[in-house]
Order: C-alpha cells, then structure tokens, then sequence
C-alpha cells in the first residue's frame, strides 16, 4: 500500500507548530485551488492530498494518531512485513488501543493499493479530504510581506510612508510615535484577495530605523556625546545640548571629568502606543582641550601646573 507522508506534502518538518501547519496549508491551498489552477488534473490531485494532510495534522488528536502510524508504518516497511501480519488492531475505529482484531480479508481490503483513503477511513473513522476538498471551500488570501525605513527622528515625531499593493493600488500607512527597530505592523486586510468569499488575506509592515550619527538608540532610551569646553568643565556651568526635541541648556557640575554622563529625564523617544511618555537621553561629557593658545594663555597653564605641583 502506498503511504502519505503528509508533512512533505504541506512542505513543514515533523516538529512544525500548528501555525506553521496553517500558514503552509494556506499558502499552498491558494496556490493550487481548482479556480486557479482551471481543470490542470496534476494539481487538482495536489489540491487533494494538501486538503487531507491539513484535515489531520490541524487537529490535535489526529495528529498524535497519525504521527504514531507513521513510526508503525516505517517499522512495517523496514520489516518487509505483509498487511495481513502486521496488528493495526490499535488504529481500528472507536476501541482504538483496545483489543480489536479485524480479519484478514478486512486488512487486505482497507490496504490495498488503489485506495489509500480507507486507511485513514479507520485509523480517523472519516474518509478525509472531502470536505475541505470542495470547490466553494472559502480560503483566505495569502499574506505578504513589506518594508520600508525611517530615519531616527521619523522615528521620534511618528511619519506616514505609501506603500504599493500588488493589485497596483496604493496604501498609505500612519506610523506611531516611538516605532522600534524591526518592528512588524499587522495591517488587515491588506494582504492577497480571498477565494470563494473568503477573507483577503493580511498585510505585515517590517518597519526599520536607519542609523543616526548623533545618537545611538537602547530601548526608548537615546546616547550621545556632549562637547564641553575645558573651562566650563573645570568651574561648572551652561552647556548647549542637542536633542531629537531640539537644544536645550543643561548643567555641567564644577570639575566635571571627561566621561561623566548626565541623564536628562523624557528627552528620550516616545513610547510607542502611550501618549506623553518618553525614555531619557544620556549625554557623556566629552572635554574639548584648547588649541591656538595665545603666549599669555600658555603661561598662565605653567603657572597653574606649579600651582598644582606645590599643592601635591
């Protein structure tokens, strides 16, 4: 008897989740459905099999049961066993597991090599493939995928980017506040027209943020660099820094060292979703040394380092 190994069928490893069996089953059962592939007798048979394999690898029960009679049936093969010597007694209707021997002109019947069906008419007490196997199955439309890119102060303020349909038209789509990196926007609807009044199915947004040369962005947190000068860095004072809101004016402590970082509360991005809500901009003080010192300046640096030296 011929065996089915419905997993190749639908393309998916043994171990695939049952959203990967339902993504794959889609895709494949959009592409060969009857109304597309118009009569072609290979691909009507491909429809089938990806209807019977969905029928029971979709449902939880089913598939423990299948699963279990595939090991059986390559323990079977390997043997070089015949169908009436080999007890199938455990897949056999409802006393499944129990003590239910069919007779041999039954075996021979249920697994001859024209109709594999039957097989699965008694290990799952229905003949599968039919009812997903009709021409008014409603399928939904087959997902896709797009991405588009924002630099970091898109990012910031929110932005709108028009994205192409492969039926030719245009969608313009609003983007939040606060977008992370590779985040993934679910857009209904949008995606590959339905069959037979099914759904169409969903477009997914890969929105990535360019890099910025001023900040590097953690989170909702944001880094960067402040220059300061080495006087005000020595006696403290005002200092200008920029932010994705524009400049601002912050304190530099006396003696501050080179390195320090100051944290400015909600001057970070937005939190995506939630209004007024922002992360913290982190600056590192970075000490800009003098150049072209006049001679008086660098006299008044030789007095400052004996003063230093006495001090020490």
């Amino acid at each position: 008897m011929a065996y089915k190994d419905y997993y190749k069928v639908l393309g998916v490893p043994s171990t695939a989740s049952p959203e990967e069996i339902k993504k794959a089953y889609r895709k494949l059962a959009f592409k060969y459905h009857p109304d597309k592939t118009k009569g072609d007798k290979a691909d009507e048979d491909k429809f089938k099999d990806i209807n019977e394999a969905n029928e029971i690898l979709e449902d939880p029960e089913k598939r423990e049961k299948y699963d279990q009679f595939s090991k059986d049936w390559k323990r079977y093969q390997a043997a070089g066993a015949q169908a009436g010597g080999f007890d199938w007694s455990k897949y056999a209707g409802p006393g499944a597991g129990q003590t239910h021997h069919r007779s041999s002109e039954e075996l021979n019947a249920l697994f001859g090599e024209e109709d594999f069906g039957d097989v699965f008419e008694m290990l799952f007490g229905q003949q599968v493939g039919k009812k997903r196997g009709r021409r008014n199955t409603a399928i939904k439309g087959e997902d896709l995928d797009a991405e588009t890119t924002l630099s970091l102060e898109e990012a910031y303020q929110g932005s709108t980017r028009l994205i192409r349909l492969n039926n030719g038209q245009t969608l313009r789509v609003m983007i939040r506040p606060g977008i992370a990196d590779q985040q993934v926007l679910r857009i209904p609807g949008k995606g590959g027209e339905g069959l037979n009044g099914g759904p169409d199915g969903d477009l997914y947004l890969t929105v990535r943020i360019a890099p910025n040369p001023e900040f590097q962005r953690r989170g909702t947190d944001l880094h960067g660099d402040l220059e300061v000068d080495l006087y005000t860095a020595v006696l403290g004072g005002k200092a200008q820094a920029r932010t994705l809101k524009g400049t601002v004016k912050i304190d530099i402590p006396k003696e501050a060292p080179n390195g320090k970082v100051l944290r400015l509360r909600g001057l970070g991005m937005p939190i995506y979703g939630k209004k007024d809500e922002f992360g913290n901009l982190f600056v590192k003080v970075v000490i800009q040394i003098p150049d072209y010192l006049s001679e008086q300046e660098i006299d008044l640096f030789k007095k400052l380092k004996a003063l230093r030296k006495d001090k020490s």
